[in-house]
This record gives structure tokens, sequence and C-alpha cells, in this order.
């Protein structure tokens, strides 16, 4: 499979350079469809069969199957969008500088998109019933916390042994095996605006009435017990001699433990059900939703043979944690045995200078191939 994947390596960096010029940021749903509709027809091409759940507004989300086995026990997930606007790829295209490629997305994660497009390619051209095995996910709303593709992720990892999610490795080529869960909320205020100067009495500020919510908000905070709690973007007012009478805050909350998720949810909602400042009204949205990946005694027992796999490369497999989420929670919730940052190493994600080192590109699916061939063959 080295082999064929070495004669393969230029073939992969050009299919990449074509998923990385598509601006595919969650919020464009034209994008990712057409990210996903190249991604569908190689697939297609291989044999698989991919169904195609069609969504009004985000980007499309694909189940790919493989004929002649009704219950694969390998899921593999992958996403299709990135976080950036409209118009960077062509500011800012895929571009070749000595061992690293760049570009929007280069390695969150279109190089993974590729890795596994390959891993199976290898694994067709060496071993057909493997592909019987594995069953994929391609989602196009990860970035925004997959709203849409949660149901489908949660409703494929049903009964299956094994998850690989396609995050790239880090920086250092770990893999990750515990993540942090969390979610986020936005609070609006209405006040009654008032000019500061003739009236300001007959005003009342929705921004000091948000100012109480945020001290709260960041005294749930509790480092120790890896609860974190932030007001990362607040807006409101419209100038600066008006009493004001709108403001907006949007939280950003993240746990370590399942059990935390229903206590910090409701501390949240308690502060906001209130108002400190008489005459203001608050509405609060959102939630936690994503749970945390945690590393348990099967996720060890997977890691061991990843590790065993990567030393018969000549691969040393280490592992983090991470407070990045990704869809790991969901499948590792579920009880499944889950590893994340299965993709090629990089770095400088959702950055100007993200970037991918391309001597992992054909390493990393090697190594990616080679690990479903010995899942799929377990007994």
């Amino acid at each position: 499979m080295r082999e064929f994947l070495q004669t393969k390596q230029n073939e992969m960096l050009q299919l990449l350079e074509k998923l990385v010029n598509i601006d595919s940021g969650s919020t464009f749903k034209t994008g990712i469809d057409e990210v996903g509709g190249i991604l569908k027809g190689i697939y297609e091409e291989m044999g698989f069969v991919v169904a195609v759940s069609e969504e009004p507004e985000n980007g499309n989300n694909m189940v790919i199957t493989y004929p002649g086995n009704e219950n694969p026990k390998i899921l593999a997930v992958a996403h299709m969008d990135t976080v950036f606007r409209v118009g960077t790829a062509s500011e800012r295209p895929f571009k070749i500088e000595g061992d690293r490629a760049y570009g929007p997305g280069v390695i969150d994660m279109k190089a993974s998109q590729v890795a596994l497009i390959y891993a199976l390619k290898a694994l067709k051209e060496s071993n057909l019933k493997t592909l019987e095995s594995v069953q994929i996910v391609l989602n196009g709303d990860e970035e925004i916390g997959s709203p849409t593709s949660r149901p489908i992720i949660e409703k494929c990892a049903e009964g299956k042994k094994y998850a690989l999610i396609m995050e790239p490795a880090r920086k250092d080529g770990s893999l990750v095996t515990a993540r942090r869960g969390g979610g986020s909320y936005s609070i609006y205020v209405q006040g009654k605006g008032a000019h500061s100067g003739i009236e300001p009495q007959n005003g009342i500020s929705a921004i000091e009435e948000l100012a109480h919510k945020i001290i709260k908000l960041h005294a749930l905070t509790n480092h120790e017990e890896g609860i974190s709690v932030s007001v990362g973007l607040i807006e409101g007012g419209e100038s600066v001699n008006t009493i004001a009478p709108s403001a907006a805050g949007h939280v950003d909350v993240r746990i370590t433990y399942a059990e935390q998720a229903e206590m910090l949810d409701r501390n949240v909602k308690e502060i906001c059900s209130s108002s400190d400042v008489a005459g203001t009204t608050i509405k609060l949205i959102g939630g936690i939703n994503r749970p945390p990946m945690v590393k348990n005694e099967q996720t060890i027992k997977f890691l061991e043979v990843i590790q065993e796999t990567g030393a018969e490369l000549g691969i040393k497999i280490t592992d983090v944690s991470t407070g990045g989420g990704s869809d790991a929670s969901f499948t590792s919730a579920m009880g499944v045995s889950t590893i994340d940052g299965l993709g090629p190493v990089g770095g400088n994600a959702h950055s100007v200078d993200e970037y991918l080192e391309i001597p992992s590109l054909v390493e990393r699916t090697h190594l990616l191939a080679e690990v479903i061939r010995k899942l799929a063959e377990e007994k």
C-alpha cells in the first residue's frame, strides 16, 4: 500500500488543490455542496453508494457505504465545511512552499478528505472485502456545531465498534483521545433609549444589564474542575450619547465531564432569568450541544492498536487531550471506541497561516489504511 500511495502523491495534491480552492465556509451552502459533489463522484467511481441528505440552509450531508455488508463496524467521519468567508480561496489560493501546502481549510480538513479517499483506494487495490466494513459520514456543518449532521452521525454510530474521526493530527503528529464538551448561548437585552445629555433619567441601559450578566457568567469558570465560561463577543447601543436600548452577548462554555453539563446549563439560565437593572428584559437562547470525549478504557485499547500499527510502519504515535470540540464527542458519548486526529499533520487551523506537512499526507494515509485493515480483519 505504501508503494501505491507514493505513486499517487501528486494526484492527491492535485485533488487537495481543487478542494482548497473552493470556498466552503459553514454558511456558504453552494461551496460546501460543490465540494460534496466532487467527493460524491469519487466515491461512486470507487463503487460506494452515496446517500445525500439535502439541507435547505446548511451544506448537504452524505452517508457513504460499500455494498455487501448491512452492518459495517467502522464509522469514519469527516467534515466538508471550513471557517472562512466567501472570497478567501481566491485571495489566498492553494500553494506549496517547500514541504508545506497552504490555503483555507488545507489541514482542517480538506487534506483529511483526500487521505480518507486514498486510504480506501489503497485498500481496494489490496483487499476489496475490507471496504465493506467501513461506513462514512461527510458533513457540512461541523464548524458550527453539527446541528443538522449530529442526528445522522449518531444514527450511523449505532452498532458500530469503532469511530475514526478525521480531524487533523496535532502539529507534533499526536492523535486526540479526549476533548472538552461545550456549547454556546446568546443573551439579548432590551432596555429603553434616551438622550444621555438631555434626559438620561428616562433611559434604561441594556449595556449596563449585560455587564452584570457578564460578570456573573464569568464567575462560573472553574479551571480546576475543567469548566470555563467566556462572553467572547458583545454588541449594543446606538451612539455614544444615547442610553443603550439594546445589547447582546455571545457566550462560549466548556466542560470536561458529562455530569457538569446539566449543572452549568442550570446556572446560566438562572443568571439570565431575572434583571439586575430594573426595566430591562432578557432573552436567552442556546445550550450545551457537545458532550465531552472522555479517554476511557476502550479508547486506550483502540489507541494501542493504532500505536502498534504505527510502530510497524516506523511512526511513533502519541496522544493528547484538547479543549476544542469535534464530532468525536457524539460517537464517544454513545459508547463507540473513538479516536480523533487521524488526518495528516499540520497546524494553524482557522488562520491565514494554516498548513499541511506534505510528507505526512502519504504517511498518515498509509497509517489510516493499515488501521482500517486491522480493524476490519479483527475477529
